[in-house]
């Protein structure tokens, strides 16, 4: 099946995978523009009916919970409302299951090979291996798929952009996705085959419902109400607002945009060196005008780019910790082995996960 793959005895699963960002972060909600790519790491969901009443939900991270089927869709939105706020992923399981109308027992199980916490969209591989699980068979765009995740993020107060669950339902292997919020278009952007993009974990946990996620998009709106949309403003116009705060804010969205555009257009044509430059240059715009960086961050940027081979380098994802993307060639032979153990990098194993994209595992 393309959604919900049957596995024997009435048991199904489904595949979300998750995505890393190779450029422009915080441009989803500004109607603005993003390159990531879907990863070979996920979250894969099962499901088993059974007659009862009850609902069994265990993951093999975070522990399982049994509890009452609830009446109505409706009943499951307020039984994560009655549910511990530290518990995010459990509240997030619940409002899926309303909004997906699921009316029976059975047992739902979840595994995952992305480190919870990471800035790797584990939350947005959740709810796309959810929406597959019980929408088998239904035709729908990415776009349908990521409104559908993003609503179950937004009823536990997460206010998240569409940028996570559209990767996971349209990315493909071997290729980054250019992806136009405003415009609502998705074009391929065919990595090089001698690219290799290293994913660090930094060991220091994000919660964006917790973090000031939420602020940078108030921030975000107040410029855009003064400018327009950021997207297509220039720096010039950065004169038209007098609070310091919001012109660093809308420097970050325009300036990030522009190099969206070039990255997408350096990969297509090979050239990973300006790419690498373009990545860093977010890094420090990330770090500097929009403030989601964090010195963990900042540190692990630096030691990579002092690394022989090391292109380019910058956290990736909403930030306030998380992961950091660095970018090397196949030719190249940069050493990890100081990075591996410096901190809680448990989660990768080694604690380094190389996407190599022309000859990696597709996402399922």
């Amino acid at each position: 099946m393309e959604n919900g793959r049957t596995t024997g005895h009435g048991a199904r699963s489904a595949f979300g995978a998750g995505r890393v960002n190779l450029i422009g972060d915080h441009t989803d909600y500004a109607a603005g523009l993003a390159l990531p790519m879907a990863l070979d790491l996920g979250v894969t969901a099962g499901f088993a009916s059974d007659p009862g009443d009850r609902l069994l939900i265990r993951s093999d991270a975070l522990g399982e919970i049994t509890l009452p089927v609830p009446s109505s869709p409706a009943g499951w939105k307020a039984l994560a409302a009655e549910a511990d706020n530290e518990r995010a992923w459990f509240r997030l399981i619940l409002v899926a299951l309303g909004r997906a109308g699921v009316a029976g027992g059975g047992e739902l199980t979840f595994s995952s090979t992305l480190p919870i916490g990471s800035g790797l969209s584990s939350s947005a591989a959740l709810l796309v291996a959810l929406w597959k699980l019980f929408h088998p068979g239904r035709a729908a765009s990415p776009w349908e798929i990521a409104a559908w995740c993003q609503a179950c993020e937004h009823d536990i107060g997460a206010p998240v952009g569409l940028m996570d669950p559209l990767v996971s339902a349209a990315g493909g292997t071997g290729e980054a996705l250019l992806v136009d919020f405003g415009g609502e278009t998705l074009q391929p952007v065919v990595l090089p085959e001698m690219a290799r993009f290293v994913i660090f974990d930094s060991g220091e946990p994000r919660q964006v419902a917790t973090s000031a996620y939420a602020e940078r998009v108030k921030q975000v709106r107040q410029a855009t109400e003064i400018l327009g949309p950021l997207p297509q403003a220039m720096e010039a116009d950065l004169d038209r607002l007098v609070d310091d705060l919001l012109v660093r804010r809308a420097r970050h969205v325009i300036t990030e945009c522009a190099r969206v555009r070039r990255c997408a257009s350096a990969l297509g044509t090979g050239d990973l060196v300006v790419a690498g430059r373009l990545m860093t240059e977010s890094h420090h715009s990330l770090a500097a005008d929009f403030e989601v960086s964090t010195p963990v961050l900042d540190d692990l940027v630096d030691r990579l780019l002092a690394t022989e081979g090391v292109l380019g380098a910058r956290l990736t994802g909403a930030g306030f910790g998380g992961c950091v993307l660095a970018l090397t060639t196949s030719g190249a032979s940069p050493d990890w082995s100081s990075f591996v153990g410096l901190r809680r990098f448990g989660p990768f194993g080694r604690g380094v996960h190389e996407h190599m994209p022309a000859g990696g595992r597709p996402p399922r």
